[in-house]
């Protein structure tokens, strides 16, 4: 009998591992956690971390809630335990140096404020309780204080006596034509508004107007929020509080001026910030950034730590002993990346200022004490810095010796860690890759091993994955391009499939198995049983300098050159049905959409999201309009000819293609005006054309924003393909 038992064990065992695995869904986008925020206890026996989720609106039917609450693990698979729960979302938390308490950000009556919580049991309570929201909370080395930042506007900087003592308006210009100084600013309450009055009653009328929101008055440059225009400044300054119930906020910085990525020193007088390198300058105006020391005492000191013009300093990391600052350096203008540079510290001064040689873009600084294999070597300190940087298709971590300037690749380029933190020979990070988008793993100072703690997307298991194959090309420029193709997920040798070539962003951003954003539509449009190819032309980030500045005044030809040639040979595979190719990309991507078509009749679909299309009139359009001089020039310094061969509008008679163009309503990146011009052009010649507009959407809608918008665009891009190249189309082209 118990044999018989057992075999129907095995039986039934059998028939659930043999069970088909299912498609990826495009809802499947909700179920999708991403870990990050890592921060190991000070003991390295612990850590905390955030975790994002997608929940169904409780109030709205078919709309969804972004959450994310914090975590703790003991650093033992599944061990992990929500610490925050409820309708409000946690984040930002950071263990005490005691590593007995955390503090974190919660939003109370739509503010950011400090929590503090004992890890011994209790409910966590509520630190600042300030009238601005309050972020980046980070205690002082001992736990008594804690330092973050608050967000003020200049109608609440001209009021506050704490960052703005004599309540005056900024040193630098405000830049209203027909004043010579800021005078005009501070208003006379006694004077009433009157439309037919005085001139100064007039001015009192207008500027109730502005107050009434019946106008927006525009005097300085950058104007363009994400999703609305922006005529007055905010101002980011640093507080510090005790540690106590009731306790009352000290400000550390004054005027008018942004203040980011604090770090305090190890004897807790002081901090490091980054902020604006002229104080006299309009920041919108001012791309040089210092690193400068402020007193932790409320005294409002300042000194300049690391200053230079052309650089931007930012990311200051002070070591465990205060000896050593590590920061990232860049150019403050043209197409750079940062570069680590190392310093002896003392104090408030630093020394022996030297720039690591690594050809790539590092992010994410983080000290801890070298691994046990390097004490004692020729050479080598205590300490050894851990960081990450995107990388021929993935997103490897790295550590730097500080003392030979030598740096190590921890982990392999098919998986982009995302979030990490390390403590002695113990790391913990958070990665992505294509059996699974979002994971916590454990491993140790060479990372070569890592176990599995957390099993928040386990789901993924159940879905038919495809994995991305990667080649390479050598473009006319002589430099090797990344290329991955993609089959169907139910492929089937004996069936022809169409090609979906899908291009990226930036134009410096990168894809690859480790690039975290795209894992849920490749996944998907493969489930519907396109195959997909994706690359990394030349401008690409992770590829090294050169290789991103290689489409300076080249957006169009050269970028082509080596997208058409992965999906030229992608369509050489068998199992491509050349005669259903189909192309789509976002941003810069939506301009090489509409570039390509203008230039190249192989494919018989296209999608065109939140692209620019005209670069003479870009530089008004959008907040991105940077990029206009970065990478060409001002458009009245350009040669003109230069700005019009490298826009696809001076090619919209040319595009025949059936066109779907996408722009967000609120997209003030790149600004939805030209994609009505090019829609509108195209319908006037009588083009296959369709536009979608997403009501209240930004740019970044393809990875946050509405949750039920982002599976509509996804929805878009394979109901306006299958119109083209799907089964039904191909069913009436062969009657």
């Amino acid at each position: 009998m118990r044999a018989k038992f057992l075999l129907l064990i095995a039986i039934t065992a059998q028939a659930v591992y043999a069970q088909p695995k299912a498609k990826v869904t495009v809802t499947d986008l909700t179920r999708i956690k991403q870990v990050g925020g890592i921060e190991l206890a000070p003991d390295g026996q612990r850590a905390i971390y955030a975790l994002a989720t997608i929940e169904p609106n409780p109030d709205q039917k078919e709309e969804y809630e972004y959450k994310t609450h914090i975590y703790l693990t003991g650093l033992k698979p599944g061990d992990g335990k929500a610490l925050t729960r409820g309708p409000e979302s946690a984040r930002q938390a950071v263990w005490s140096p005691d590593g007995q308490r955390i503090a974190f950000v919660r939003t109370v009556k739509g503010k950011g404020q400090i929590f503090v919580m004992s890890l011994d049991g209790g409910e966590a309570w509520q630190l600042t309780n300030g009238t601005y929201g309050v972020s980046s909370p980070s205690w002082s080395p001992d736990g008594k204080r804690i330092a973050f930042s608050a967000g003020l506007t200049m109608a609440q900087m001209l009021t506050d006596s704490l960052v703005n003592p004599g309540k005056m308006g900024p040193l630098w210009s405000l830049e209203k034509p027909g004043f010579s100084s800021n005078n005009f600013i501070k208003s006379d309450k006694k004077i009433k508004p009157n439309p037919d009055g005085s001139l100064a009653e007039v001015r009192a009328y207008l500027e109730k107007d502005v107050e009434d929101k019946k106008a927006k008055v525009f005097n300085r440059l950058n104007f363009q929020g994400e999703s609305t225009t922006e005529p007055d400044m905010n101002f980011t300054h640093l507080y510090v509080v005790d540690v106590k119930e009731g306790a009352t906020p000290k400000a550390l910085t004054r005027g008018f001026y942004s203040y980011q990525g604090t770090n305090w020193l190890p004897n807790g007088e002081g901090l490091l910030a980054v902020t604006d390198r002229d104080s006299l300058k309009h920041p919108d105006r001012e791309q040089d950034n210092i690193i400068v020391y402020i007193s932790a005492d409320g005294s409002g000191t300042r000194k300049a730590i690391l200053s230079e013009a052309g650089k931007s300093y930012r990311a200051p990391e002070v070591s465990p002993d205060g000896k050593q600052l590590a920061f990232l350096v860049s150019p403050s203008e043209g197409v750079n990346f940062a570069q680590i540079g190392l310093a002896d510290l003392n104090g408030s001064s630093v020394s022996k200022i030297e720039l690591v040689t690594f050809d790539r873009a590092p992010n994410g600084l983080n000290w801890s004490t070298a691994p046990a294999a390097a004490k004692g070597k020729k050479g080598t300190t205590g300490y050894a810095i851990y960081f990450t940087a995107s990388a021929n298709g993935g997103s490897p971590l790295y550590r730097l010796d500080p003392a030979t300037r030598q740096v190590t690749q921890l982990t392999d380029f098919t998986a982009g860690v995302t979030s990490f933190d390390v403590n002695g020979n113990r790391v913990v990070l958070a990665k992505t890759e294509v059996a699974n988008p979002s994971e916590l793993y454990l491993t140790d100072a060479t990372a070569k091993a890592q176990t599995k703690l957390s099993n928040h997307n386990d789901w993924v298991a159940q879905r038919q994955l495809s994995q991305p194959e990667k080649r390479t090309y050598k473009n006319s420029l002589g430099q090797t391009v990344d290329y991955w193709i993609m089959k169907p997920a139910f492929f089937d040798a004996n069936k022809k499939y169409p090609l979906l070539l899908n291009m990226h962003g930036g134009p410096t951003a990168m894809w690859g198995p480790g690039e975290s954003s795209m894992w849920h539509e490749f996944q998907y449009m493969c489930s519907q049983g396109y195959g997909v190819v994706y690359a990394n032309p030349r401008g690409s980030g992770g590829y090294g300098l050169n290789f991103q500045r290689a489409n300076i005044k080249d957006w169009g030809t050269g970028p082509t050159e080596d997208v058409l040639a992965a999906v030229t040979d992608a369509a050489k595979e068998n199992w491509v049905d050349t005669s259903r190719q189909v192309i789509t990309g976002g941003s810069y991507a939506g301009y090489l959409t509409a570039w390509i078509v203008g230039h190249d009749n192989r494919f018989k679909a296209a999608f065109a999201q939140r692209g620019v299309y005209d670069l003479t009139t870009f530089l008004g359009e959008g907040n991105a309009w940077r990029l206009i001089p970065n990478y060409f020039a001002y458009p009245w310094a350009a040669d003109a000819k230069v700005l019009d061969a490298n826009s696809p509008y001076t090619f919209v008679q040319n595009i025949r293609t059936p066109l779907l163009i996408k722009h967000g309503e609120n997209d003030l990146r790149t600004g939805p005006i030209q994609s009505e011009m090019m829609y509108k052009s195209l319908k006037i010649m009588g083009r296959p054309v369709e536009y979608v507009r997403m009501p209240g959407a930004t740019h970044e809608l393809s990875r946050t924003g509405n949750v039920r918008q982002r599976i509509d665009r996804l929805l878009r891009i394979y109901e306006f393909f299958e119109r083209y190249v799907g089964a039904e189309a191909q069913a009436l082209t062969q009657k």
